[in-house]
């Protein structure tokens, strides 16, 4: 599972930036793009940290 989860957290930080784009061209609220973009964020960051904290 250890190898599996970052994979998974960087599927999911990509689905919700395409997300983020399709938002934005469909002129969505500002609140709901911001909200999208935080969670990629979240997930890119749970990604690299698990990655980065790995054997420990």
């Amino acid at each position: 599972m250890s190898t599996v989860l970052p994979i998974l957290l960087f599927g999911l930080a990509g689905a919700l930036l395409g997300g983020v784009i399709s938002l934005r061209r469909q002129g969505a609220g500002t609140g709901a793009v911001v909200l999208t973009a935080g969670l990629a964020l979240l997930a890119t960051v749970g990604g690299l940290l698990w990655l980065l904290g790995g054997d420990r």
